[in-house]
């Protein structure tokens, strides 16, 4: 489920918990994203999730495309509204896309979205772009240290057991 937080200036940061959860992530990259009117309104009042959202990366053309994410309907907006779910375009340098496209084709690295915030009255979208973000075992995603203490005994304390 994606985290909801208020930054200095009132607008959300919308972040994928699950996705630092479920991946490696070594690096990262800031990039544009290309929205409607509505659709800025709308992640500014906190109605959007990133959780089950995912990039593609195309060299020819040079392209990084969103796929996956919701952003609510904005009531005020009337007829002009955007529909929910649609590709988005995301904006970064060239040779970015490029390298991110490389990882892809060669590695099988999956690009998830992490953050979506505003900065400077843009909107930002914070992804992976780190050649080990690929996903992680079900053993891996326990714990860091790769222990865990305190395992239930099945047994509840305090509390006899059978009638007594």
């Amino acid at each position: 489920m994606a985290k909801k937080g208020k930054s200095a200036k009132g607008a959300p940061t919308i972040e994928n918990r699950q996705a630092r959860h479920n991946y490696f992530v070594d690096d990262t990259l800031e990039v544009g994203i290309k929205l409607q009117g509505s659709e800025v309104k709308s992640i500014r009042a906190g109605n959007c999730s990133i959780a089950e959202g995912y990039v593609t990366a195309q060299a020819e053309p040079a392209r990084l495309t969103l796929h996956g994410i919701n952003v609510g309907v904005y009531g005020p907006a009337g007829q002009n509204q955007h529909p929910a779910v649609r590709n988005r375009v995301l904006l970064a340098h060239k040779r970015e896309i490029v390298k991110l496209a490389r990882q892809v084709d060669q590695k099988g690295v999956t690009i998830v979205p992490l953050k979506l915030y505003f900065k400077n009255g843009m909107a930002k979208l914070l992804i992976q772009g780190g050649a080990e973000a690929s996903g992680r075992t079900t053993s891996g995603r326990r714990s860091p240290t790769g222990t865990r203490s305190g395992i239930f005994s099945g047994r509840c304390r305090g509390r006899p057991r059978g009638r007594h």
